[in-house]
């Protein structure tokens, strides 16, 4: 009897572990989904739509850009954001995949400045704190007019 007791108790306290574990990581699931939907609107409202202000309702109170050619900051945001809308009104970029890891979130991109033109592949990296965006990372590689391979970019 002692056995059986022993047992049921072993496994109960193994129920109970699994139940937490999976209870944390849900916790960490909705939280990484709602930064994957914050850093998607930012740039859907920011990139296609053009509308610096309502992408950095996404963004907190300090933006560090790691991109050597943009300026950290809102201002520099808005100043890219008005460039784009100068210069390439009809630009355009599609969203293939997004990953999420805890508090970053990344970004598999094809930018299309000129409609009829093959763009860019991008890759984009977010860091959140708070559910808001402060830090930016991207790397970019034009899409060639003949690669040595059949392979997409995407």
């Amino acid at each position: 009897m002692h056995l059986v007791v022993r047992s049921v108790a072993m496994i109960a306290t193994f129920v109970l572990m699994v139940s937490f574990g999976n209870g944390a990581a849900m916790a960490g699931s909705a939280q990484e989904e709602a930064n994957r939907t914050a850093v998607l609107a930012f740039y859907e409202k920011g990139l296609n739509q053009k509308d610096a202000d309502a992408a950095l309702a996404y963004v907190g109170d300090r933006y560090v850009q790691h991109n050597p050619n943009a300026p950290d900051g809102p201002d520099g945001f808005r100043k890219f954001i008005s460039f784009l809308r100068e210069k390439f009104p009809n630009s355009h970029s599609e969203i293939k995949r997004s990953f999420v890891d805890g508090d970053y979130v990344i970004l598999h991109v094809h930018a299309v400045r000129e409609p009829g033109t093959r763009g860019n592949a991008i890759v984009d990296i977010f860091k959140l704190e708070n559910g808001k965006i402060v830090e930016h990372w991207d790397v970019v590689q034009p899409i060639p007019e003949n690669p040595a391979n059949n392979n997409t970019m995407f």
